[in-house]
């Protein structure tokens, strides 16, 4: 094998050793396998004598000199003393941890201390749950209780809600929106159309107003009830496609976007209530093919948008309130 392996690139050779590697285990423990007595097999004229072995399998590749005999029940005494391990947290058959088994040892849930990464630590490091809906908290008022739902894993989900910003009361113009929403960490956006349709926007990064393209695979578009609302589903949440990238257009000349066109409310100043929405490229569409969050319209007229972040101890730490010219996520 080892003689084909210059002649061929380097997983060839890796793979020629690891087949020489679990041959010579496997004649290994042919040789040296305990037989049932519990002793070694060796005849009285000195010669190992053979123990029965199944055939090998995928996974054998990576047993390294394991024998291949049945392990004894355990007793109930010692099924008491040991403790189980989480289910599916660490697989005996996988190929790729056995590998990594054997030169780092085996999976541990939390590796000298640390607890590892997962959903449950970090849910806005993984798209948008879309089938679960966030319980009530108290304090909610009828509004923010409307939008709770739509918060499912989400770093606001169980945290007490404020009202950021309201362009009825401060001003539709992207001056006004900035000083009420910039480094103040995410929040969600509500729009109700003059025709009625409430929908809006997560963005997890928040804004600082710096021009920045704020990218986060946890954002989400979402309508509110009509069509949708059923099942025990308050609306419908649209997640964000093709990466994280351009999830909020962060522009200190414009209001809430949503990537270039997903949700666009720029407040010029000749129309400040106009909104713009086109799904498909940036967030995905609605489940009969729309591409749009206000149906058969492209743009319409806002009658109010409202923006609702959570609320921080004093002295508790604020996530995304500054620039992130290195973000990866």
């Amino acid at each position: 094998l080892f003689h084909l392996a210059p002649r061929s690139n380097s997983a060839t050779a890796m793979l020629a050793f690891v087949a020489l590697t679990a041959v010579l285990s496997a004649q290994s423990s042919l040789a040296f396998a305990p037989s049932r007595t519990g002793h070694l097999g060796r005849s009285h004229h000195g010669r190992t004598s053979k123990s029965v072995i199944g055939p090998l399998y995928l996974g054998d590749f990576f047993n390294f000199g394991k024998s291949k005999e049945v392990e004894p029940e355990a007793s109930a005494d010692t099924a008491l003393d040991e403790e189980p391990e989480e289910e599916g947290y660490y697989d005996e058959d996988d190929p790729i941890e056995k590998i990594f088994g054997v030169f780092f040892g085996k999976k541990e849930k939390a590796p000298m201390g640390m607890a590892r990464f997962g959903q449950e630590r970090f849910p806005e490091q993984y798209p948008a749950t879309i089938d679960e809906w966030a319980d009530p908290v108290e304090g909610d008022d009828a509004e923010m209780a409307t939008l709770r739902p739509f918060l499912k894993n989400t770093n606001l989900e169980t945290r007490k809600l404020r009202m950021l910003y309201d362009a009825n009361r401060d001003g539709w113009d992207p001056l006004s929106f900035h000083s009420k929403v910039d480094k103040q960490s995410g929040g969600i956006v509500l729009c109700t159309t003059r025709a009625g349709i409430k929908c809006g926007g997560y963005n997890p990064k928040g804004w600082v107003g710096y021009g920045e393209a704020r990218g986060s695979i946890a954002a989400f578009l979402f309508i509110l009830g009509g069509k949708y609302a059923k099942d025990g589903a308050p609306g419908i949440k649209l997640r964000k496609v093709g990466g994280p990238g351009l999830a909020q257009m962060d522009l200190p000349e414009s209001g809430p976007s949503f990537s270039p066109d997903g949700l666009v409310v720029p407040m010029e100043q000749r129309s400040p209530r106009l909104a713009r929405s086109k799904l498909g490229s940036y967030y995905e569409r609605l489940p009969d093919g729309t591409n749009s969050l206000f149906g058969k319209d492209s743009s319409v007229q806002l009658r109010d948008l409202r923006v609702y972040n959570g609320v921080y101890e004093e002295g508790e730490y604020i996530p995304f309130t500054d620039a992130e010219p290195f973000a990866l996520y």
